[in-house]
């Protein structure tokens, strides 16, 4: 009995320390520009902060690993650069800029748009833009931020076919050569040389700025290994140059979107330095040849598979990654046979209730039992308070003789906590909810209800749940957290996103069909009960 209690408290206090908590209380991370008291790690100083990593195309050769950071000067040269080449793919419109880079990637899709309607724009131009080269040699990295790129075309289309962008920096004595092959879908293909072996770093650039959500979300930079293991580093964590070899995935991301490069014939090698705010900035290492795959983009989960079903590695869902993915699988699958992502919801939720209707079913009716034995497990307590092992040898016979379990009702309350989370980032980060509609008013799932309606029915089946489930506790403080608990879920949901209110109103119907059923079925069990010992008698 206590301990379904401490397990019922546990949940309430779990889900405003991890959610409500991260939404009031979210990262304050300084803003571009601010100072930090954590500079970019040169050259210098990371060869003794940990050892150098072997660079991809260097023969397993090892060398300094960390890219020197641009003075201030040739930083603030930077800010506002004129673009170089404009690339129009199906999914975006990006712009190269002078020093080779990544200005500007603006999404076409109607979807994607910012807040008061604008086209999104993922990059932001006070930050570390995407494709940026850096040199190990200090004085070849400030030729290189004083150098521009030539370019083999100004404009190129690559909305019905491949399209190549060949971008050349000649420096005194190097000449660095970009080659990108860009796709329909928005992914490229890039190779990078130099005509002499030296030490250079290329960045995915830093995350994109698309999303400013208070919710409980990861944003920073993830990194997979060959063997499949994922790095996560999230913003404001990198106090320390770290290094990374053998990756196949590197992606700097936020809630839906992300700039990523991927190999996985040929793993590569990778640094991420703290940049401002102590966000981490990732770079891959080498000193040769690079041949890697990059993207920059919402990260969609077909997309990804077809490219390489690894790719989904980069589709980020936090501690419980294990079941968030075949969750988002099995969702995924209904909604390409009903073609609606609000009823693949509800048809989802449906399924998780009947896989665990079985322990449910025991949970709930062991509850009903406690329920009832109630008034004689407090006069055992009143009788044998003072002697422990008495009373907890009387509580045990009681239990027995009427067939009830004290942790029946806490299993299936235990399998609810990693599923609820797991739904929850999964339908907090599917890029898919963008703009999916459901019915009527709800035109978006992946924003809040305009009317409040979905959060106020959740709350309100959410009491009237309350009502219909049997409730043991005699504590006056725990009987008023659980009156005001739908309460306090209503204000917390009230901007959350309508998929993962639309989840939880689902599941409470659900849940008060169960228990109707349940407690019509413990009347007939216990009809039946008195009748056996009617007949005994």
């Amino acid at each position: 009995m206590d301990l379904n209690k401490r397990l019922m408290i546990a949940l309430v206090l779990s889900f405003f320390i991890l959610i409500g908590f991260s939404y009031f209380f979210p990262h304050n991370t300084p803003k571009a520009g601010e100072s930090n008291s954590t500079a970019p790690v040169t050259a210098t100083s990371s060869a003794s902060a940990a050892p150098a990593a072997p660079m991809a195309g260097s023969d397993n050769k090892t060398v300094a690993a960390s890219p020197a950071a641009p003075a201030s000067k040739e930083k603030a040269s930077l800010s506002g650069t004129e673009v170089l080449t404009n690339v129009e793919t199906r999914k975006y419109r990006l712009k190269i800029d002078r020093f080779g880079r990544i200005a500007s990637a603006v999404l076409k899709e109607p979807k994607y748009r910012q807040d008061d309607g604008k086209p999104l724009d993922l990059i932001d131009p006070k930050r570390t833009r995407p494709l940026e080269v850096r040199f190990e040699d200090t004085t070849l990295n400030k030729q290189a931020f004083e150098t521009p790129y030539s370019a083999s075309a100004a404009d190129l289309d690559a909305q019905q076919g491949t399209a190549v962008l060949t971008l050349t920096q000649k420096l005194s004595d190097l000449t660095l050569t970009k080659t990108l092959t860009f796709h329909p879908d928005g992914h490229y293909d890039l190779k990078v040389a130099t005509d002499r072996p030296v030490t250079y770093f290329l960045t995915s650039g830093h995350r994109p700025e698309a999303d400013k959500s208070r919710y409980m979300i990861v944003r920073g930079v993830l990194i997979r290994d060959a063997q499949g293991v994922i790095h996560t580093i999230e913003d404001g964590e990198a106090k320390e140059t770290q290094k990374f070899d053998k990756a196949t995935i590197l992606s700097s991301f936020d809630r839906y979107y992300a700039s990523l490069f991927f190999n996985f014939k040929q793993p590569f090698s990778v640094v991420v330095t703290p940049d401002t705010g102590n966000d981490p900035l990732p770079f891959v290492a080498a000193k040769g040849p690079m041949d890697l795959s990059g993207y920059i983009g919402p990260k969609e989960w077909k997309l990804f598979e077809k490219l390489d079903p690894r790719l989904t590695d980069a589709i980020e869902f936090g501690w419980f990654t294990f079941l968030a993915k075949p969750f988002f699988r099995v969702m995924l699958a209904i909604y390409n046979f009903v073609g609606n992502w609000g009823w693949a919801i509800v048809l989802f939720t449906l399924l998780v209730k009947l896989v665990l209707f079985p322990l449910s079913y025991k949970g709930m009716m062991s509850m009903q039992k406690l329920k009832d034995l109630a008034p004689k497990m407090k006069e055992i307590k009143e009788r044998y308070g003072k002697d422990p092992a008495k009373m907890n040898q009387q509580m045990m016979e009681l239990y027995k003789k009427h067939g009830a379990n004290p942790m029946g009702g806490c299993l299936p309350m235990l399998l609810q906590i990693p599923v609820f989370f797991a739904l929850y980032r999964v339908l907090l980060n599917a890029d898919e909810l963008q703009g999916a509609p459901w019915i009527l008013w709800i035109t978006d799932l992946s924003r809040q209800d305009p009317y409040f309606i979905l959060p106020i029915l959740m709350g309100a089946t959410m009491f009237l749940q309350q009502q219909i489930t049997p409730n043991t506790m005699t504590d006056p403080m725990q009987q008023k957290i659980f009156k005001w608990f739908p309460v306090l879920m209503t204000f917390f949901f009230l901007t959350f996103p309508s998929g993962l209110v639309l989840y939880w109103l689902t599941n409470n119907i659900l849940s008060i069909a169960q228990q109707v059923y349940i407690n019509r079925a413990y009347e007939k069990h216990k009809a039946k009960f008195k009748a056996a010992k009617k007949h005994e008698e």
